[in-house]
């Protein structure tokens, strides 16, 4: 009866699906297109889930093991010397993807990807005299496992520098990047990007072999080696996904991924450029369920969430914010985009790129290939009539210009700034060629910020510090006498890296009266930020104190993130 439940039937499959919808691991929109998928492509279903993305390998497996009544083997508990069995050759082990496990009393134990096959459990029995007992596997892993032993090739290096013809060579790659192995390796690649909770993929060649590494909370984490037979068909597999020219290897390019992965849209921004040993791409990871378009869940305090929304309010003038590529700064503006109403106000941006698309805001992409600058859109825009105006990115004299008159002409401008310091800006604006009096009249305020791990609140330990401690560092301020700080220490749920997810530190300068003084006789940014300091302003680094006293992030943390700003 069991090995007739077996066998791979319509009916089966509609069982499998039936359960991942149950689980909540698909939707019965996702389920439908699986299945008509399953008709034209004529796989089978879970094998069709995983291609389109709706759900991962591993749920698919693990509902099949509870359907079949099986038990599931990770390749943690793969024998680290394959199993000769007599009778079983390893090309049908490799064509089936069947790993012996154990072999005792005339009962041989096997991980199969396909348990549910019957004609493959049957052949097992007839070649080994078995009584088969089957577990099931990550097709992924027990192909890497069964592989393992046949990499000779990869000495012989990828084979591609014999092609000489250029036309040839193209058509080569094409072939290669659309191998099932290469597609496997590229989509786990990908695929580890949610696991991970990863914010970029980078693929680094060297002589041994393209290094997969990953940025989690901010701090690259090493990943797998591929080999370099492999390594310019992973680049091109990229490449193709993001519609670049894959026989340009001498220019830097950028695209675009669309994809879905584990039943989550996710969207790539795959820039490339050549190094010695081949292709380097970063694949920036723009995931619209991990994006926070709340101010008030980015960590602000509630005394500098109270005076930024005081900024935002005002029907004109500019609103900066400040700080190093990867610090959140368009993620802030666009939550402080999120909170207006679009329905009564014009809202335009002009970005580079387009990262999340805003619904009732008009968003321009900037196209400098073609003449369309921050500049030049930002002269037309003002024709459009516009009451909010965000600009991804103040780059340069005549857009810092444009930015001003629109703010001196009744609107609200948002924009960013690569500067470390909130008084910093003021000075980088005055380098442009913006006059004072213009900074003056036309800015409102600046917001420097900079992203911080927060501690793993599993495994974080309270830890004393002394008096000395509190005394150098400044924590004393912010800290009670006798009250803990919290250490780093990493378990198995932050990967033990002792943190886990990360929030913004924010440092508020408003100009009042003092500043405005201030900046029209050419103070420099160390006097402006004394003063605003005497209004009030906590800086990025007293207000990481105070979330290091809150147990929210390290001390250690904070000090990585503010060196350059903390004088202690």
């Amino acid at each position: 009866m069991k090995d007739s439940d077996a066998l791979v039937a319509p009916a089966k499959s509609t069982l499998l699906g039936e359960r991942l919808l149950a689980s909540g691991k698909l939707t019965a929109r996702d389920l439908e297109r699986a299945l008509q998928a399953q008709q034209e492509m004529g796989n089978l279903l879970g094998k069709v889930c995983v291609q389109l993305g709706l759900v991962s390998e591993l749920d698919v497996v693990k509902t099949l093991a509870e359907q079949l009544s099986v038990p599931f083997i990770s390749a943690d508990s793969f024998p680290a010397v394959p199993l000769e069995v007599p009778g079983l050759m390893p090309e049908f082990q490799l064509a089936n993807a069947v790993l012996p496990l154990k072999l005792e009393g005339g009962v041989l134990e096997v991980v199969m990807a396909h348990p549910q096959d019957v004609f493959v459990r049957k052949a097992l029995q007839l070649a080994t005299g078995c009584v088969i007992s089957p577990a099931i596997g990550l097709e992924s892993e027990l192909e890497k496992a069964l592989a393992q032993p046949v990499d000779e090739a990869s000495q012989q290096g990828d084979g591609l520098s014999d092609l000489a013809d250029a036309g040839d060579f193209v058509e080569h790659l094409k072939d290669l990047a659309s191998e099932a192995p290469v597609i496997r390796l590229v989509t786990s690649i990908i695929g580890r990007v949610t696991d991970l909770r990863a914010s970029d993929i980078h693929l680094e060649p060297f002589d041994d072999g393209l290094h997969v590494r990953y940025r989690v909370d901010g701090v690259i984490h090493a990943g797998e080696v591929v080999p370099p037979k492999h390594s310019a068909a992973v680049s091109s597999r990229v490449k193709l996904l993001a519609h670049l020219d894959i026989a340009e290897r001498r220019l830097p390019q950028d695209g675009r991924i669309k994809t879905r992965v584990k039943g989550r849209e996710l969207d790539l921004r795959v820039s490339t450029v050549p190094t010695v040993h081949g292709e380097s791409v970063v694949m920036r990871v723009l995931d619209r369920a991990s994006v926070r378009f709340s101010l008030e869940s980015m960590g602000f305090a509630s005394d500098t969430l109270a005076r930024f929304n005081d900024l935002l309010a005002r029907p004109h003038g500019i609103v900066l914010v400040t700080g190093p590529t990867g610090s959140g700064k368009t993620t802030t503006l666009y939550a402080a985009l999120s909170k207006m109403d679009s329905s009564v106000q014009k809202i335009i941006t002009v970005e580079d790129p387009v990262e999340y698309q805003l619904e009732g805001i008009n968003q321009i992409q900037v196209h400098p290939q073609i003449g369309l600058s921050f500049a030049n859109a930002l002269r037309s825009i003002l024709r459009q009539d516009p009451d909010i105006i965000m600009i991804g990115e103040m780059r340069d004299g005549e857009t810092a210009q444009i930015a001003v008159q629109s703010a001196l002409t009744g609107h609200l401008v948002l924009s960013t700034l690569h500067t470390n310091t909130a008084a910093g800006a003021v000075v980088r604006m005055q380098d442009m060629g913006v006059e004072s009096y213009l900074i003056t009249s036309s800015v409102n305020g600046v917001l420097a910020q900079r992203l911080v791990r927060t501690l793993c609140t599993h495994c974080k330990t309270p830890d004393q510090p002394s008096d000395e401690l509190r005394r150098r560092t400044g924590l004393g301020r912010f800290l009670a006498e006798g009250q803990p700080m919290y250490q780093a220490v990493g378990c198995a749920q932050c990967r033990h890296t002792g943190y886990q997810g990360r929030t913004g530190i924010h440092e508020l300068l408003v100009l009042d009266e003092p500043l405005r003084r201030a900046v029209i006789d050419g103070k420099d940014a160390t006097i402006l930020h004394g003063l605003a300091a005497q209004s009030g302003m906590l800086s990025l680094y007293e207000d990481g104190l105070r979330k290091v006293a809150a147990g929210v992030t390290s001390l250690d943390e904070l000090l990585r993130v503010t060196q350059d700003q903390n004088d202690g």
